[in-house]
């Protein structure tokens, strides 16, 4: 039996849209509809191997349902501009794909769907239908040859006549009049006022049909008011079965023949790929390679118009000579000894196992390496310039070799990130993708580093952003290098004795939990514990939603105050997180000698911060008992050392002083004043000294919401306020400090005019919803624009002291060495002999790092384990 893929293009599209955050290119070209949309195309094709394909699409005209009734899907909010851009690109996908493009003036996608059903169903062979939408309007169209693959939020469910009427209790013929009776809100179908899905499917099954009800409507036993329903809304139900009733002879100028599907244009189809930095398809599809240009017969030449011929592929915005180059590649039997015969100059490289590669910038050369010595010359050379991918994994390899090199000249993967932070991801691929127009060729990392360094260089000059890759992240990547490699101790024995002792605080909230529920149920299963809280326990909640209710922290601390109970499981999550994530989570990762090697992420974060992960030390939660006690397992790597401990004292609320240029911030931070005794004092019009604990925390969370651009609803839940009072304190705080509230107007205007805002050494974040038409997405992009300055500046800060304590340690003769920053914190491990000094330098590089109009003020301790230290 032959097949029949038809698919609904704009139900498709819209699904992808909503279900996948919003992506762009380099460019700025939105692309995350279009991801969705072409892996389920793929999907769908590689699944069934259709004979005939089609995609129906909707035109921006009326149909004749609008014709027939004025309000047909009126109210409908328009389509978003960022998914009207990728509307035309998904016909050129689709058609790149193998599928014929329909649509037709006064219909909808539905009905040339219908159409193509009917079609298929009335050929001389048998065909087999499917119909792939996310709108339930065409399970009306499912027969013993048409099954509608319906498209869910997970997962797309296949359904046919036996699955339908397993989910509607009524036939298919029938469910059109169910539609008339219930209508549909989305398209403004009227249906019968007052008239629900589950009456109306009641009905149809008792009468059979929309005739049934109301031939039989006099006899019929209905309560009084359902029959009022039904009479008073008779033409409004057979209009709304008109206008549901998807057309099946739209007079389409085609033949199933004419719908044959082709096979993919492989050229058109990378071409588009590039375009939207879609890799993965292109490694999906096998298109690395551009295809060749198809030969064509002399005697067939004529019956070619010219612009049919098969052109050349165009790369824009790509030099050729950067791009296009020919790379000769040289044997991988080469050895080490070339290396001291090679030219000063500028070198992409990659290193792996014993195999060192390097280019030149005309050919690709492979050497075993077999006398690292050899290797360590040729990097230590000054007249050599390293150009690589990824160079903190670079020199983790090299010291895997017994090669020590911390001196790379320009990472690709830094420099993308640096360049685009809202990027999401740093792999070669999407960086050729964004740089190159094409993914990267396998084994060629040396040339596509070399290739995208030729274009980055010059795009960081432009943007200004130089001096961030430079002299902050590149210097960076050595000095984490270092910290990962060396690690931090754990006492392990003491951890156990910790999980053994977690393990028993969390049995007994558990029995305390069951006892408040009156049973025993499963804590962790956000179904059963809904069921406990909001149905047992009957405490306040939204709507039930169709997973249940839900149970996550946000919803759980605002149920504190309505029961005990919700204390308990707050707490026994966190102590079970411990467990899990930390005492296990520690003791797995731990190498031979106790140390955790923990992996710094230079590139996970859009505001410059560095992250941590496997394992992840910048979350060990600090602010409960329990989760402090973790900090005592951590310990110097033997008993002759200490650990010492830097941090910086509020550092962004310094910075925004600084930045925004407000006095009275400005000199409460100079006289040493405390900030939020001294904000409460303002904003409650208080003197300081009647200032009491509950008006500094107020002050505080002011202070620090302002930062995270908190609005009057959000304060007044976290302070249990009414939003009067919440939006007083704002006013008070904004009129107390004057030049803050006009550095806050005017960096979101900065950002409205740019796109973008950056950071005092002149690290750019890019903030794309401002772009948007949501309203909620713009309102986040304003209140990132107010926090990454001041954010992005302390990331920039903390970085650069890494890199002088780094410098200092190393030149002053000291035992000591930094092994762990955790946000505006720095850790290091010294002799006790050193420690005073050790400490003395740390101070003071951290508080002279940049010169501001406030003090940089640092605390420092020493202590036997990082608590201690703390």
């Amino acid at each position: 039996m032959k097949k029949l893929l038809c698919i609904d293009g704009n139900s498709i599209l819209n699904r992808s849209f909503y279900g996948i955050r919003l992506l762009s290119t380099k460019e700025g070209l939105y692309t995350n509809a279009l991801y969705g949309f072409t892996n389920v195309l793929l999907h769908q094709l590689e699944a069934l191997a259709p004979d005939y394909a089609a995609i129906a699409y909707d035109l921006k005209v009326p149909t004749f349902r609008h014709k027939m009734y004025d309000e047909y899907k009126a109210g409908r909010h328009a389509m978003p501009p960022e998914l009207a851009e990728q509307m035309p690109a998904s016909r050129e996908l689709a058609e790149a794909l193998g599928f014929h493009v329909l649509d037709l003036p006064g219909y909808e996608a539905d009905d040339i769907l219908g159409t193509l059903s009917h079609m298929a169903n009335a050929a001389d062979e048998e065909i087999m239908t499917y119909v792939l939408t996310g709108d339930r309007d065409s399970l009306q169209l499912i027969g013993p040859n048409v099954h509608v693959l319906l498209a869910g939020n997970k997962e797309t469910a296949e359904m046919d006549e036996a699955a339908f009427e397993a989910a509607y209790t009524v036939h298919v013929d029938q469910f059109v009049d169910v539609k008339a009776l219930m209508g549909d809100s989305s398209d403004h179908i009227p249906g019968v006022a007052g008239i629900g899905e589950k009456t109306a499917i009641k009905l149809i099954a008792e009468f059979g049909s929309l005739d049934g009800v109301y031939e039989h409507l006099p006899e019929a036993k209905l309560t009084p008011s359902v029959k009022a329903k039904l009479e008073a809304g008779r033409e409004n139900a057979y209009l709304s079965q008109t206008l549901a009733r998807i057309c099946k002879e739209a007079p389409l100028d085609v033949t199933l023949s004419d719908l044959a599907c082709r096979p993919i244009d492989q050229t058109a189809a990378r071409a588009l790929f590039i375009r939207y930095e879609f890799s993965n398809f292109i490694k999906r599809l096998g298109l690395e390679e551009a295809p060749k240009p198809q030969k064509i017969k002399a005697e067939d030449a004529q019956l070619l118009m010219f612009d049919e011929l098969p052109m050349p592929e165009a790369v824009d915005n790509a030099p050729a000579e950067v791009v296009t180059a020919p790379v000769a590649v040289t044997s991988t039997e080469t050895t080490d000894a070339t290396l001291a015969s090679l030219s000063g100059g500028d070198y992409g490289i990659s290193f792996a196992g014993n195999t060192f590669s390097y280019f030149n910038g005309d050919s690709l050369c492979h050497c075993s390496i077999t006398d690292p010595t050899r290797l360590q010359a040729f990097l230590d050379r000054a007249d050599i310039r390293v150009i690589c991918y990824d160079c903190k994994q670079l020199y983790k390899n090299l010291a895997a070799a017994g090669i020590s090199f911390r001196n790379c000249f320009f990472d690709v993967m830094i420099a993308g990130y640096v360049l685009n932070s809202a990027m999401g991801g740093y792999d070669l691929d999407r960086l050729a993708m964004a740089y190159l127009h094409r993914p990267a060729e396998v084994g060629m990392e040396a040339v596509e580093a070399y290739r995208m360094w030729q274009l980055m260089d010059g795009e960081l000059q432009d943007t200004k952003q130089d001096g961030v890759f430079y002299e902050i992240e590149m210097p960076l990547c050595g000095v984490l290098c270092d910290m990962e490699l060396y690690g931090f101790r754990i006492n392990r024995a003491a951890i156990r004795a910790y999980g053994d002792v977690l393990d028993t605080v969390a049995r007994d909230m558990e029995q305390r939990i069951f006892t408040y529920a009156g049973k025993q149920f499963n804590i962790n299963s956000p179904k059963q514990l809904g069921d406990v809280l909001f149905e047992e326990l009957m405490l306040p909640t939204q709507k039930k939603t169709k997973t249940g209710y839900s149970t996550n922290a946000e919803v759980l601390e605002k149920l504190r105050k309505y029961h005990p109970i919700v204390e308990d499981i707050l707490e026994y999550r966190q102590v079970t997180k411990l467990k899990s994530t930390y005492v296990d989570g520690l003791l797995k990762v731990a190498d031979e000698n106790g140390r955790v090697h923990t992996t710094f992420k230079q590139t996970g974060t859009a505001t410059g911060r560095l992250s941590s992960a496997e394992p992840n030390l910048q979350n060990i939660p600090i602010r409960t008992e329990l989760g402090r006690e973790m900090r005592k397992f951590f310990i110097p790597s033997d008993e002759s050392k200490v650990l010492i401990d830097a941090d910086y004292s509020q550092i962004e609320l310094r910075l925004l002083a600084h930045i925004a240029g407000d006095s009275a911030m400005q000199n409460a931070f100079r006289s040493r004043k405390d900030i939020h005794t001294d904000t409460a004092s303002r904003v409650f019009g208080v003197d300081p000294e009647h200032v009491t604990i509950d008006l500094r925390k107020k002050a505080k969370a002011v202070n620090f919401g302002i930062l995270y651009g908190m609005g009057e609803f959000s304060l007044a839940e976290d302070l249990h306020i009414s939003r009067a009072e919440a939006k007083a304190y704002i006013d008070n705080y904004l009129s107390s400090y004057p030049n803050i509230a006009r550095y806050l107007e005017e960096i979101i205007a900065t950002a409205y005019r740019d796109g973008y805002v950056t950071t005092m050494a002149g690290r750019r974040r890019m903030i794309p919803e401002l772009a948007e038409s949501n309203k909620m997405r713009k309102k986040f992009g304003e209140r990132v624009a107010m926090n990454s300055p001041i954010q992005g500046t302390a990331a920039d800060i903390i970085k650069l002291a890494m890199i002088r304590v780094h410098k200092r340690l190393q030149g002053s003769g000291l035992d000591a060495r930094m092994i762990l920053q955790v946000h505006d914190e720095l850790i290091l491990e010294a002799d006790r002999a050193c420690a005073d000094a050790a400490e003395a330098l740390l101070k003071e590089e951290m508080e002279h790092v940049l010169e501001l109009s406030v003090p940089l003020d640092v605390e420092a301790n020493t202590g036997e384990n990082w608590f201690e230290a703390h």
